[in-house]
């Protein structure tokens, strides 16, 4: 697989809570470079990032992020506030503890509450994979695949483990065909990154696979 092809499939991130301004706009910068589908930054950076890049590229930002326990009403603040600064994609975080009490209808139900605020931008539903069962992963394959959303992501990339092999595998056998799949956190090699697309990732989450090619031109 070519090099540019991966590129063009990498949300090129850059969630550090101590990012600067002169950060994100070299990410968007080197997205815009790259070719990358989208950069993925903070929501405080948001407006000031689409000023900065125009249609050149998608902006991306995270709800919820990274714990997923803000309310509802919360998440559907910060996806509105992001959409109306200019945010072309929204990464949201499921929350996990009402996964597990078994409350699959609120889980649900504020998906498809973030879903409206998104006014049809792309939404990916982050479900944190590694503090899942599987059990828990498949039951959340279904409840993305109801919802309405357009991606299931597996990490935040700010807990115990990132995204693995067999959880891309798992969801690509359990979500609905119109439901594509993002690969985030700890991709650090292009094997890995084609391994990931290969297995089903439509979507890598990750800034590693820019600074491979960035070293590559040496």
């Amino acid at each position: 697989m070519e090099l540019k092809e991966i590129l063009s499939k990498c949300d090129h991130t850059l969630l550090s809570p101590a990012a600067t301004w002169s950060e994100i706009r070299t990410v968007c910068d080197d997205g815009i470079r790259y070719g990358t589908a989208s950069v993925c930054i903070p929501a405080s950076f948001v407006r000031r990032a689409k000023e900065y890049v125009g249609d050149r590229i998608a902006v991306c930002t995270v709800i919820g992020f990274p714990n997923g326990y803000d309310t509802t009403a919360s998440k559907v603040f910060q996806t509105e506030d992001a959409v109306s600064n200019g945010a072309d994609e929204i990464d949201m975080v499921i929350n996990i503890g009402a996964l597990k009490d078994g409350d699959f209808d609120f889980v649900l139900n504020e998906i498809k509450a973030v879903r409206l605020a998104c006014e049809g931008k792309i939404l990916k539903v982050i479900i944190e994979t590694c503090l899942l069962t599987e059990e828990e992963k498949i039951k959340m394959c279904r409840i993305v695949s109801e919802s309405g959303a357009d991606y299931i992501k597996t990490s935040t990339g700010f807990s115990t483990s990132s995204a693995t092999f067999d959880d891309i595998r798992l969801f690509a056998e359990n979500v609905s065909p119109h439901v594509k799949i993002k690969a985030a956190g700890g991709i650090s090699s292009l094997d890995d990154a084609e391994r990931f697309i290969k297995l089903g990732a439509s979507r890598l989450g990750t800034s590693r696979i820019v600074r491979i090619a960035k070293t590559l031109e040496g």
